[in-house]
């Protein structure tokens, strides 16, 4: 097993990266801290690893000075009954003149896999000279369970399909600057791909058809082996149905009462804490999420209506059951997960009078952003609507200034009291994403 290792990391040393497109994400590490990349499967974690190594060789650190193992590499099956020891035997049989001399840069992908994973990583960190990095979304552990499993010992990233940005980034479109006439065209026609394709990178440029496949594929494996696999659940059909039900209900409230109900309509023997369990190992695996609404009593956040959106909007098109999506959904859907990379504090809020508005953000510094999605205000009747519950919950919160997103509309209301800036979701996307959350 020595000779193995010591191999598998000389190969690794002479391949040359595939780092694809940079990811945009404010990105550092801590020493004496693991760096945990977390995010759903296929997002571009690995992926990133490998842009981190490049940046590092970029930076002058030797490629020998990089250690990088994969724990999915049948080769190191044995490891779960060895342990992981023998690592650092392999690799300071190759450069013992780096011992304690040299800082080490270790990346492992999958580590959960192997027992006992955590101790051998906190005595890594403590006995040798090194920066560690892990990602992992596997039916053994989830990386948001790494990160918890470590105990304080570690900073976790969360890592998302592409943003419009970074999709921007990788079709070569210039999303800096100012404007142009062109500019803002080739930007819009592709947010009209991105609106198709979504942000996972592989589906980027793929047929419609392979596209559909493909994301299907994703969404088995999210499901089998990130929660029917991992959760060793008895009757999977009812995780397989309520997720179903979910993707074709997205951007829309629901209650437990109401899941279990269908479930057992369907003929699922499921009780309201499996289905409150499910709910919860969705959003452990980044596949739904649920929102509450905003309120100071903790009951009343409870026991109010959730509101569910998944991972990726062309996902949603992608796995939904035939009947047609609701267009504005999407959008809110898209909009939920631009303000999800920056929170996961997101609400949506309703006013004394029964108003409701999509999303109110709580930042950091404790200011607050209400943000209402519509796909079109050209009828009277719905420009109205939202922008009357918009008002009157900037009143009720004392804000003077609430956003409306739109597929492609664009001015400023003004009131006496406040204003409205109407904005195009491509616009919205990137400013929100330059600037967040305070755009």
């Amino acid at each position: 097993m020595l000779d193995l290792l010591k191999e598998i990391i000389l190969n690794f040393q002479e391949l040359i990266l595939s780092t694809g497109v940079p990811r945009r994400i404010e990105f550092a590490s801590i020493p004496g801290k693991a760096t945990v990349c977390m995010g759903v499967r296929r997002s571009g974690k690995s992926t990133f690893m490998l842009q981190l190594m490049q940046h590092l060789l970029a930076a002058g650190v030797s490629r020998q000075n990089i250690l990088h193992l994969s724990f999915f590499d049948d080769r190191l099956h044995q490891l779960q009954h060895q342990g992981l020891a023998i690592i650092l035997e392999a690799y300071f049989a190759l450069y013992p003149e780096k011992k304690n001399k040299e800082k080490i840069y270790c990346f492992f992908d999958e580590i959960q896999i192997i027992p006992g994973w955590e101790l051998f990583i906190e005595r890594l960190m403590r006995t040798e000279k090194c920066e560690v990095y892990i990602t992992g979304s596997s039916a053994h552990m989830l990386s948001k369970e790494i990160a918890t499993q470590m105990r304080g010992r570690a900073l976790s990233w969360e890592m998302f399909p592409f943003s419009f940005r970074e999709f921007l980034d990788f079709k070569a479109i210039d999303s800096e600057g100012s404007f142009s006439t062109q500019k803002r065209l080739i930007i819009q026609k592709a947010f009209t791909e991105y609106w198709q394709a979504g942000g996972f990178p592989e589906v980027v440029g793929l047929p419609h058809q392979l596209r559909i496949k493909v994301h299907q594929e994703y969404f088995n494996a999210m499901l089998f082996r990130d929660l029917v696999e991992r959760h060793d659940i008895a009757h999977p059909k009812a995780v397989i149905d309520l997720a179903h039900w979910l993707v074709d209900n997205t951007a829309c409230q629901y209650s437990i009462n109401k899941l279990t109900g269908y479930l057992q309509s369907l003929g699922h023997k499921v009780p309201k804490a499996a289905v409150a369990n499910y709910l919860k190992w969705y959003e452990d695996a980044y596949v739904f999420f649920s929102v509450h609404i905003f309120d100071a009593s903790l009951a009343r956040t409870n026991n109010n209506p959730k509101k569910i959106y998944c991972i990726d909007h062309a996902l949603v098109t992608s796995i939904n059951s035939g009947i047609l999506v609701n267009s504005g959904h999407l959008l809110e859907n898209l909009v939920y997960i631009a303000l999800r990379r920056t929170s996961p504090d997101i609400f949506y809020f309703k006013t004394k009078t029964g108003k409701e508005v999509d999303f109110i953000v709580q930042n950091v510094d404790r200011s607050r952003l209400l943000i209402q999605v519509c796909e079109s205000l050209l009828d009277a009747k719905t420009r109205q609507r939202e922008v009357d519950a918009l008002l009157d919950a900037m009143s009720e919160l004392k804000l003077e200034k609430g956003i409306i997103v739109t597929r492609v509309e664009e001015e400023q209301l003004e009131f006496y009291d406040g204003k409205i800036d109407v904005i195009p979701a491509w616009r919205f996307l990137l400013d929100f994403a330059k600037e967040p959350p305070n755009i």
